[in-house]
């Protein structure tokens, strides 16, 4: 028999299986039932991608190197959850239900379609449920509850009554009927165009998390904020300015195809890198990447992890030394911090903070004066909860002792008023200074967004900015002063590490260890300054 030209949906699975065979490291086709697909079944047309400038835009490989991609498989989120267990027992099914909500969306939203619940350790050999935040999550969402509470806490809208062939998938893209038949034949959906998938509510609908305090008996006794960004952008300037995808997925300047199958280019190409704050567990998880089953490319998470570095680097905050003065051995020195941020900063899960970073030295290089200084193990100098977990350091007007240091944080107390790490137990913000986006009324703030502890009542703090005085004796020292200041971000603090070593579970331990093993590296530079004085 001669050889016949393929054509029509023989041509297509023919492309397709090519494009497939072309990915590393990428797992088989993972079907979820008749509600979603793996990434395994987009990222063959959906990557080797080029940009405008030649640069690498591919969709999927820039995905799988994403802290959405490995929500799945974040240590810290296993530890933290095994915590939450061993604290609350008799709660388990409900944690792993509503921790598995936004971490394994496919799998958990496919239990609770049966009547069933989400579960997390007895799923992370599930590909669906490994497959963190993946692409027919986001793409299936629909905007009938955007903004409402309801669609908070993982709340998000899939039209699951849909079958399999007719269910839609959203983008902003307008898809002509040859690639619409074409998607249909490779994944199954139908592509359609919307803009509601541009708005900060889609986002919201994972990044807004109210948790519930248990009692000694599992009862709810109070409700927590745990994590509000999109209720802050709400509350600032940037509500009619920019978006969360503005920020977090910045479109390209000029048009690039968003697929590699017979693509075009198309205007206003949202790149998936989801770049963020978190370098910190994407280079963990690249340095464990056996052990936790990562399937992004050791080059792809290096990238990743950068482009948040430069991220956090350029575009979240300015510091400046607005006045520095010696008079009778005393340094008088003013510092302005400034965020550039579109929500707190730093903002969502409580365990990040910033810090100031003051040191002054002499012509010799003596340290005179030096505040907020990190350890190697993580732990900042002069931090009271660092040191005693039962304590936390309050917000600062003045700085005069160098075991005083300004942090921008949220710090928990349970129902007792105790400090505590654990999610569960926090009943309430003690403190939380958190640098304020631009626009932001600290008066007029819901409870979920307030401000709280000392830096409420403080009139250098306000939208966008923080003024803090440094006023300490520098001796007799001669010569010119060196001043230098750095603003640090931490994703994990030392403390909400420290914590886990009292739980004798495999999750809790390993997460210790890879901390240990990282912590030196773990603040980030978001700005600095410095200055020069002769005495």
């Amino acid at each position: 028999m001669g050889s016949v030209a393929p054509t029509g949906r023989w041509l297509v699975a023919a492309v397709l299986m090519s494009a497939a065979g072309s990915v590393a490291g990428q797992p088989e086709t993972n079907s979820t039932g008749d509600l979603f697909v793996t990434a395994s079944d987009c990222i063959a047309c959906h990557s080797n991608l080029t940009g405008p400038a030649g640069e690498d835009v591919s969709i999927g490989y820039s995905w799988r190197a994403s802290m959405m991609a490995n929500a799945a498989r974040d240590p810290y989120w296993h530890a933290a959850v095994r915590r939450e267990i061993i604290d609350h027992p008799e709660s388990q099914a409900a944690i792993e239900d509503k921790c598995s909500t936004c971490h394994m969306p496919m799998a958990r939203f496919t239990a609770a379609q049966s009547g069933g619940q989400g579960e997390i350790f007895a799923s992370l050999s599930d590909p669906a449920a490994m497959d963190g935040v993946s692409c027919t999550v986001c793409h299936q969402i629909d905007s009938g509850n955007f903004g409402e509470h309801a669609s908070f806490d993982g709340g998000f809208a899939i039209a699951a009554a849909l079958p399999t062939g007719e269910r839609q998938v959203f983008g902003p893209h307008d898809v002509a009927a040859g690639h619409q038949a074409l998607m249909r034949s490779a994944a199954r959906f139908v592509p359609a165009q919307t803009d509601h998938l541009k708005a900060s509510e889609l986002c919201a609908t994972c990044h807004t998390l109210y948790t519930q305090t248990l009692g000694v008996n599992g009862e709810v006794v109070a409700e927590l904020a745990e994590q509000v960004p999109y209720q802050e952008w709400s509350h600032s300037d940037f509500r009619t300015t920019q978006s969360c995808q503005d920020c977090h997925m910045p479109e390209l300047t000029q048009p690039a195809p968003i697929t590699s199958v017979l693509g075009v280019p198309r205007p206003g190409f949202s790149q998936h890198n989801f770049r963020g704050a978190n370098a910190f567990v994407l280079r963990m998880l690249n340095r464990h990447r056996n052990d936790l089953g990562v399937t992004a490319l050791p080059q792809e998470l290096t990238a990743s992890a950068q482009r948040a570095i430069d991220f956090l680097g350029s575009q979240s905050a300015s510091v400046i030394i607005e006045s520095a003065a010696v008079s009778q051995n005393t340094l008088d020195l003013r510092i302005a911090v400034t965020s550039l941020t579109g929500h707190k900063l730093p903002t969502a899960y409580p365990s990040r903070r910033v810090w100031l970073h003051v040191m002054v030295q002499d012509s010799r290089g003596q340290i005179l004066f030096e505040s907020g200084a990190l350890r190697p193990n993580g732990s900042i100098v002069g931090n009271a909860n660092d040191d005693d977990g039962s304590r936390f350091e309050p917000h600062y007007r003045e700085i005069n002792q160098p075991d005083q240091v300004q942090i921008y944080e949220p710090v928990l107390v349970d129902t007792d008023g105790r400090v505590t790490t654990g999610l569960l137990h926090g009943a309430r913000y003690i403190k939380d200074n958190r640098l304020l986006p631009r626009g932001f009324d600290k008066a007029t703030a819901s409870p979920d967004i307030a401000v709280y502890g000392d830096a409420a009542d403080d009139p250098d703090f306000i939208a966008a900015n923080d003024r803090i005085r440094y006023r300490f004796d520098v001796g007799e020292a001669q010569g010119d002063l060196a001043i230098s200041v750095e603003l640090i971000y931490q994703t994990i603090g030392f403390r909400w590490a420290e914590n886990l070593k009292a739980y004798d579970a495999d999750e809790p331990r390993r997460f210790v260890n890879y901390y240990a093993d990282a912590a030196e590296f773990s603040g980030i530079q978001l700005a600095n300054a410095a200055r020069s004085i002769a005495r």
